[in-house]
């Protein structure tokens, strides 16, 4: 593909862009159980203006646009406040929860190379309900993860695991408010105990809810703490665009003051180039999302936040309850908000998510762990609330569809053909295994039943090549 000799027409580039979208999933259908965090479109349309009313000013150089600093300033103070911090708490916006984890972790690593310089080989000791994140985290900035087991049953990080798991290279301790799997709040008052007992950095991700979780908290609802008014938390990441219902990308991250805070920065005026000071990874950072997100705190407000926060909840409990009645589902743990997981020992849940899909739903399938089954997740936002009732009918049938088919797959039969192709044919393995997943040649396989019981059955790290390697072709 090349740029077109000819500038061409709004009207035939829109057309095509429209066109695109064809295969992509309705956004606002209130279907999709994963990703989606819509507000509505009266919220929708505010942050829209807002945004494009900032969609070319950046935050490179705050002496250039000054209103997108009091922009993110004021964002930023509003979930503070949220979170109980108190006036020495700071915090800047983001392009996302990954980069507010990346940010937490890279200033946690250079803080301690001035205030902890006996840590010669940094470590991160989490949980296996941790945020991918936080192992990019430690791939990029050269931080050995120390990973932990968590209760089988409620899903909560093991903190007795996580003291066990400490050495003279520990520095840093992760609880999610909630893990996005299950929905389960980790102890955070206990880790941050033990972080502030060894010395060590404790961060908080309440990227997805951060801001729901403590609307419930103001509503009544039974939420332990997980925020600031705890001693030993360092850092907190919470995403705008996640329940906070603003557009992509705007998320938060907050450190207990500003001497934690500075080693997130960086400055250079070592070049013939202009001074350069960046507070997060990216130079140029474009306003627009961070203008959507002070629009959508602003058009909600508080009573829009609560309404919101108690009709998903309603929806949560209607989906939980009703998916424990049916027979063959299990859900994991006891979502404490409106996300969670379900699994089964009966039925390959890869069919169950593509025959929901062949009735326009989307659910979201999540791999096992040591310490867990894989699973099928379900995020319950806005859009989703009065949708119930017809998710369960459409589950129950499938579940019996699926449980009455000839064409079961057997996850542990795969499993046996996995470890053949391996051990019998290792310079060809991965070639076989693509085929035996059904990818081959360009684009998406046309169900994904097959490939995802294959990465269900794969040791980590040769899954992880395989996905990588595939995707790296895609790109082409």
């Amino acid at each position: 593909m090349h740029i077109p000799e000819q500038g061409r027409s709004k009207a035939e580039i829109m057309k095509q862009l429209e066109s695109y979208k064809a295969g992509d999933l309705p956004y606002h259908s209130g279907r999709i159980m994963a990703y989606v965090y819509d507000p509505g479109e009266e919220v929708l349309d505010t942050a829209r203006e807002a945004y494009m009313n900032y969609l070319c000013e950046s935050g490179l150089d705050f002496t250039t646009f000054p209103s997108v600093m009091r922009i993110e300033k004021e964002v930023v103070r509003m979930i503070i406040n949220l979170l109980r911090g108190d006036a020495e708490v700071v915090g800047n916006m983001t392009s996302g929860g990954t980069e507010s984890i990346l940010l937490a972790m890279k200033t946690a690593r250079d803080w301690a190379r001035v205030n902890r310089p006996e840590i010669k080989s940094p470590e991160m000791i989490l949980s296996y309900t941790a945020h991918p994140a936080f192992h990019k985290a430690c791939t990029y900035f050269g931080i050995k993860p120390v990973l932990v087991g968590f209760d089988r049953e409620t899903f909560q990080a093991d903190v007795a695991a996580m003291r066990a798991a400490i050495t003279d290279n520990t520095l840093i301790l992760v609880g999610s408010a909630p893990g996005y799997a299950q929905g389960v709040i980790d102890p955070i008052t206990d880790i941050a105990v033990l972080a502030q007992e060894k010395g060590l950095w404790c961060h908080v991700d309440a990227c997805v809810g951060g801001l729901h979780l403590s609307m419930m908290r103001k509503m009544g609802y039974p939420v332990p703490d997980f925020d600031f008014t705890i001693p030993g938390v360092t850092s907190i990441s919470t995403d705008m665009h996640k329940y906070g219902y603003a557009p992509k990308n705007a998320s938060v991250i907050m450190y207990r003051n500003r001497q934690f805070r500075k080693f997130q920065f960086f400055a250079c005026l070592q070049t013939t180039s202009y001074a350069l000071i960046n507070p997060t990874i990216t130079s140029s950072k474009t306003a627009g999302p961070m203008a959507g997100a002070w629009a959508t705190l602003n058009k909600l407000g508080e009573d829009g936040y609560r309404k919101i926060v108690a009709a998903t909840q309603d929806e949560t409990s209607k989906l939980v309850g009703g998916i424990r009645a049916i027979d063959g589902l299990r859900v994991l743990g006891k979502p404490d908000m409106c996300l969670f997981s379900f699994t089964s020992e009966t039925i390959n849940l890869f069919q169950l998510a593509e025959a929901m899909s062949r009735r326009d739903w989307y659910l979201q399938p999540q791999f096992s762990t040591p310490f867990s089954p894989y699973n099928l997740h379900i995020t319950v936002n806005q859009s989703s609330v009065g949708f119930a009732d017809a998710l369960l009918a459409d589950l129950r049938t499938a579940v019996e569809e699926i449980k009455n088919s000839a064409d079961q797959l057997d996850v542990e039969v795969v499993r046996k053909q996995v470890s053949e192709l391996i051990s019998q044919d290792p310079e060809h393995a991965r070639d076989n295994i693509l085929a035996l997943g059904g990818v081959s040649g360009e684009g998406l396989p046309e169900s994904m039943v097959m490939i995802n019981t294959v990465l269900e059955c794969l040791p980590y790290s040769i899954a992880e090549e395989l996905l990588t390697e595939y995707l790296n072709g895609l790109y082409q």
